[in-house]
C-alpha cells in the first residue's frame, strides 16, 4: 500500500468508533499517514462537537491549527472491520476512501502497557 492510515482508536464491538471509550482514552488515540514518496505525518484522532449527527472525528496534526485537520466523513457511522471501507477528506478539501485492511486490540497492539 503507498496510501494510507495507521489509526489506533477505541472500536465498539460492532466495529464503531466509540466516543465514550475515547473519552476515556484519547491520549492513545493516534494515527499515522504514509502517502507515497511524502514523509510519514503523525496526529491524533479527537472527536469534536458539530458536523453530520452532532459530531465530527478528525485527524489534528497540529493542535495549535485547524487548516492542517483532516474529516472522516462519518466515520461515526461506518464500522472498522477489515474489508469495510472509511473515507478521509484532506486538507484540502479531497475525499479519499480507504479499505481496511487489519483491525488489532489496542491493548495487544502495545498502545496501552499493562493491561
Amino acid at each position: 500500500m503507498r496510501h494510507g492510515y495507521e489509526i489506533v482508536a477505541p472500536l465498539d464491538r460492532d466495529g464503531l468508533l466509540d466516543p465514550a471509550e475515547w473519552r476515556e482514552r484519547r491520549n492513545l488515540c493516534r494515527v499515522r499517514r504514509f502517502w507515497g514518496d511524502e514523509g510519514d505525518r503523525h496526529g491524533m484522532l479527537v472527536h469534536r462537537s458539530g458536523g453530520a449527527g452532532g459530531a465530527s472525528w478528525v485527524i489534528d496534526y497540529d493542535p495549535h491549527t485547524r487548516s492542517d485537520d483532516e474529516t472522516g466523513y462519518r466515520l461515526s457511522r461506518h464500522r472498522f472491520v477489515p474489508g469495510e471501507y472509511v473515507s478521509i477528506q484532506d486538507e484540502d478539501d479531497r475525499l479519499h476512501t480507504f479499505q481496511v485492511a487489519t483491525v488489532q486490540d489496542i491493548r495487544l497492539a502495545g498502545a496501552e502497557p499493562g493491561l
